[in-house]
């Protein structure tokens, strides 16, 4: 009877289900599943669209509307998916509540019909548990149902939820993990109908910075080549005043200032600065960089000192033992150099790991400047090591007397450069603290006199 079942299921044969019905009245109590992928006869008969076989299977035993397949799918998972609209109004009578069911893709049966682009299906989902469009997908990439409809080309989808949802404040500039919002990932497809929509939308944030501080005229510009779709795109993005994340960011401003406001043409006050959130993920992208740089530092001055340039002796002599460098015997004067700079390098990168990963403030300046002043001695110094390793490689001889001449000119201008741009950051950190100190002193002042002006009021 379970594959006479089956049989039915498929070719969804009303009749054939009654009989079986009638032979043996708890078929469906015992046979909830009918296939090795926990599939009920429901699963099967929304996924094909037997409406009524489903309405049928519905009446018998409603409790097959919430069971769950293998990818932890409902039936209303699968009638959605495949635009089922009359299995779907049913499947919604017996249980609403399955809209917020997820499958193990994090999705739930609006998701899927958005993707899908089952515009009938979505305005009866939406209808039952309009809620359920406000679901995250953190499998996804904390993506929203916008995102999908975006990344799924469904333009018709995303104007049914923003037409008929008041979720345009909560979700249009939601941003997934990335920080992309919908307008970011309709410009990087060249979709013009989307963006364009987007861009008549009111509250739409065109100027948005996503996780590498682009907008989304920057994503535009990066592109190599253009097409008739990218202008008519770069049209609408600056008729909607949309500019790069280098104009939306005030240079000219610390990076740090709590607020900067420009006036817009209606005269209202628009603030430009970057968020809490931008400014952390510019420090982090920062502090990663730097820890890479530190690390590779640390890794080629660890090669260069257990292995010197030149090589190491291969036997015992009168003169040398076997394993030690042969720049200490036939160059010792460079040798010294070499090992000095070469440590010194080696120890500032791991004090740079060191400082990263120690939870110091990041934001201080003081810290920020003992931070630049640790990376200048480490860049500097392994540029020295090459320098000495290259000068004792070279033989003194006549003919190599310009090479090493030449690498010496170009050490003394590289650190001349590197060290007035350590000297030009530390007068700034100087006059800075100087300014300071007097606004300190000043607000001190300040607050004596206001307190001795008092006490003469008082006497």
């Amino acid at each position: 009877m379970e594959k006479e079942l089956h049989e039915a299921t498929i070719k969804g044969n009303v009749n054939t289900l009654f009989n079986l019905i009638q032979e043996d009245p708890l078929i469906l109590d015992r046979n909830n599943i009918i296939t090795t992928f926990l599939e009920t006869p429901l699963h099967i008969a929304a996924m094909l669209g037997h409406q009524e076989f489903s309405v049928q299977l519905l009446r018998q035993k409603p409790q097959l509307a919430k069971e769950l397949d293998y990818r932890r799918s409902s039936p209303l998972h699968l009638a959605s998916t495949n635009g089922h609209v009359e299995i779907v109004k049913a499947l919604l009578q017996v249980n609403p509540d399955m809209c917020f069911a997820i499958d193990r893709d994090g999705m739930n049966p609006l998701h899927l019909a958005a993707m899908r682009g089952r515009i009938e299906v979505l305005k009866e989902l939406l209808g039952a548990k309009p809620d359920a469009a406000r679901a995250l997908l953190p499998n996804q990439g904390n993506k929203t149902i916008l995102h999908l409809c975006v990344e799924y080309f469904q333009l018709e989808a995303l104007k049914l939820l923003l037409e008929t949802m008041d979720i345009v404040g909560e979700l249009i500039n939601y941003k997934d993990k990335n920080c992309n919002t919908i307008l970011h990932l309709a410009v990087a497809d060249k979709q013009t109908e989307t963006t364009e929509f987007l861009l008549g939308i009111a509250g739409i944030e065109v100027n948005a910075l996503n996780l590498n501080g682009m907008t989304s005229l920057d994503i535009l510009i990066q592109r190599i080549s253009w097409d008739v779709r990218d202008l008519e795109i770069e049209r609408h993005l600056k008729h909607a005043g949309a500019c790069g994340a280098k104009e939306t960011m005030n240079i000219n401003t610390p990076l740090f200032s709590s607020t900067s406001h420009q006036i817009n043409n209606d005269g209202a006050a628009v603030n430009n600065q970057p968020t809490n959130l931008q400014i952390n993920d510019w420090l982090e992208k920062k502090k990663n960089a730097l820890m890479i740089v530190a690390s590779l530092i640390a890794t080629m001055a660890f090669q260069v000192g257990v292995n010197p340039p030149g090589g190491v002796w291969q036997d015992d002599q009168g003169t040398h033992e076997a394993g030690s460098s042969i720049i200490v015997s036939k160059y010792p004067k460079y040798y010294e150099r070499f090992y000095i700079t070469n440590t010194t390098s080696f120890i500032a990168s791991l004090s740079i790991i060191l400082l990263l990963m120690s939870g110091l403030p990041i934001r201080s300046r003081v810290f920020m400047w003992i931070l630049m002043v640790v990376v200048w001695i480490a860049i500097t110094t392994i540029a020295l090591t090459y320098a000495y390793s290259v000068s004792a490689l070279a033989p003194v001889s006549s003919p190599y007397v310009p090479v090493n001449n030449a690498i010496n000119r170009t050490m003394m201008v590289w650190g001349g450069l590197t060290y007035l741009l350590l000297f030009g950051h530390t007068i700034r950190l100087i006059m800075r603290m100087v300014r300071n100190l007097k606004k300190t002193i000043k607000r001190r002042r300040m607050a004596l006199r206001s307190v001795q002006l008092n006490n003469s009021g008082v006497v």
